[in-house]
């Protein structure tokens, strides 16, 4: 991590993280849920952008929420003296110990971690605060309002400290059932006269159903600036910024003649004569090997209008390399930027064009792609 691009000396691929980016994002979402307190969420290190950076960037958060104890305990030892949420809870029993001295903030989605905590109180009074999930329609995680109410009773009375919480299935589309209204609903009446702070709202909340924000905020996708329902259109007017940018190089470029095919299958076949740029990126990367012909990637041209231009996928990706239509790119040459996704092409674009979401072009990102903090 935190390799420079000027170590770069074999393979000309880098996925750079802005953590000025970051921060934008983050005071977007204050800006949005200005009553709010915010937990920054970093699982699945950082939507993959490392932890290093989310560190960096989001540094001025109420909290972190994570999965794996682990990494809280990267935080710690890395000065974070703030929250930390343990986003499933404990996977196991016997990390309770580590989890109150690390000072981390539990949910609690079940019987079995119920039970858990009981059983520590018997033999410890340092508080935990403790945020009780209720399934609410999602039928993921959490206690059905019938048993949220007596587990809820039943922590409380043992001293923890208690939250709300609740996580909505479709805040990114409407009239899906079950709809934030209806999640909303059933989530107050099951709390209504029982004490302490909510946190319901994810990030597709945050951007478009502010009556459900709660008193902690979740935001993960649109911290990273990519978008909760795939489509980079509908967070235009939230103004995030992409924090990846993900890019290479042309290794070679191909004179091909009307009738010549491209690649594994050929699946793209030469039209007219033309120009094809062979790009030092590929699945074994994280690309995604479903990226249709005409997928974007920007590829600098000092010719065109802003430096560079879109130029079209053509022909199946493959372990190290792809291929691009260099017909609108003409001065384009060996060593020219390829920009796979960041500022200039959203990373929703590739995802729509891979019948995959955002999400998993950026938690897929491979162990052997240096990364650069910025």
């Amino acid at each position: 991590m935190g390799a420079s691009a000027n170590s770069l000396i074999h393979r000309p691929i880098l996925a750079s993280i802005n953590t000025q980016a970051f921060q934008h994002n983050l005071s977007r979402v204050r800006e949005l849920a200005p009553e709010s307190k915010i937990w920054s969420v970093i699982k699945a290190r950082a939507y993959g952008h490392c932890f290093e950076a989310a560190f960096q960037g989001l540094a001025s958060t109420d909290g972190f929420a994570l999965l794996d104890i682990q990494d809280a305990v990267w935080l710690r030892e890395h000065g974070w003296q703030g929250r930390i949420l343990l986003l499933e809870g404990l996977f196991h029993e016997n990390e309770l110990d580590l989890a109150q001295k690390l000072h981390c903030d539990l949910v609690v989605h079940c019987e079995a971690q119920i039970e858990w905590l009981e059983r520590l109180s018997l033999k410890s009074h340092t508080p935990i605060s403790v945020f009780l999930k209720m399934n609410t329609g999602m039928n993921r995680l959490g206690l059905k309002p019938d048993a949220y109410r007596m587990g809820f009773h039943r922590l409380h009375s043992l001293g923890y400290r208690m939250h709300h919480m609740t996580h909505f299935a479709n805040a990114d589309q409407i009239d899906r059932q079950p709809t934030v209204d209806s999640q909303l609903e059933l989530f107050d009446q099951t709390i209504a006269g029982l004490e302490g702070p909510t946190s319901l709202a994810n990030s597709a909340a945050i951007l478009w159903h502010r009556n459900a924000l709660g008193d902690w905020v979740r935001p993960g996708i649109m911290l990273y600036g990519a978008s909760p329902t795939g489509i980079h259109a509908d967070i235009e007017h939230a103004h995030l910024k992409a924090v990846m940018q993900l890019q290479s190089e042309i290794i070679d470029i191909q004179e091909l003649q009307a009738g010549d095919r491209i690649g594994y299958g050929g699946r793209y076949e030469a039209r007219e004569d033309m120009r094809v740029g062979i790009i030092a990126c590929g699945y074994a990367d994280g690309y995604p090997r479903t990226a249709k012909d005409g997928t974007p990637v920007w590829i600098s041209d000092a010719s065109q209008s802003g430096g560079g231009v879109i130029c079209p996928i053509v022909g199946r990706v493959s372990m190290d390399m792809l291929t691009v239509d260099l017909r609108h790119a003409p001065n384009a040459k060996i060593g020219s930027v390829a920009e796979l996704w960041g500022e200039r092409v959203p990373v929703d674009d590739v995802a729509q064009m891979s019948d995959t979401i955002g999400y998993e072009l950026l938690c897929a990102v491979a162990p052997r792609v240096p990364v650069e903090i910025v």
